[in-house]
């Protein structure tokens, strides 16, 4: 188990770079940890660069700034690229293999490549491959029980997203999946 991490969840805007963030730092908070979300948008929104940071701790977090991240997720290549080298030694960088096809390595992490655009179109909807890179994250990390995860996400959808949950739900299981099938481990 962890004491601190802190997480930089970097992309595109649109890919569901601040979802992504914002469910981690309600998890946190749901399993009674100490869960902060800080986002940072380029000059547009949708198609711009956007990335948040997340901390999630056993102890009150001070500061929601952070030089070095244990956990990079990036949904894109140059997010990988501006966040690469601000990693921790012995962290982890999960990142997008439909969009950053060369194979990606770091001195300081262990790097793990999943097609998430691949797994969402097969789903039927693009727009649940942050979900899918939720679900392999938290296959690998065990950051939080599995029915955490789902609980939030029935939450954060709410009323107005219902018809979106089964496909979420879905994403989230094919993202688990991935990574067990694969075989690959970090935590």
């Amino acid at each position: 188990m962890f004491d601190h991490v802190n997480i930089k969840v970097a992309g595109f805007g649109g890919q569901g770079v601040m979802m992504f963030g914002q469910l981690i730092a309600y998890s946190a908070a749901y399993e009674e940890l100490f869960g902060l979300w800080f986002p940072s948008y380029g000059p547009e929104t949708r198609g711009g660069t956007a990335n948040c940071s997340v901390i999630v701790s056993k102890k009150q977090i001070n500061s929601p700034v952070f030089q070095s991240a244990n956990h990079l997720i990036a949904f894109n290549l140059p997010s990988l690229q501006k966040f690469h080298d601000k990693m921790k030694d012995g962290g982890l960088i999960l990142y997008n293999s439909s969009l950053i096809k060369d194979q990606v390595t770091s001195d300081k992490a262990i790097c793990i490549g999943i097609p998430i655009n691949d797994i969402a179109t097969d789903l039927g909807s693009i727009q649940v491959s942050n979900i899918v890179m939720m679900g392999a994250y938290l296959e690998l990390t065990n950051l939080f029980v599995e029915s955490t995860i789902e609980k939030v996400l029935i939450k954060y959808l709410g009323e107005k997203k219902a018809h979106m949950l089964d496909i979420n739900m879905e994403a989230l299981r094919k993202g688990r999946e991935y990574v067990l099938e694969a075989g690959v481990t970090y935590a």
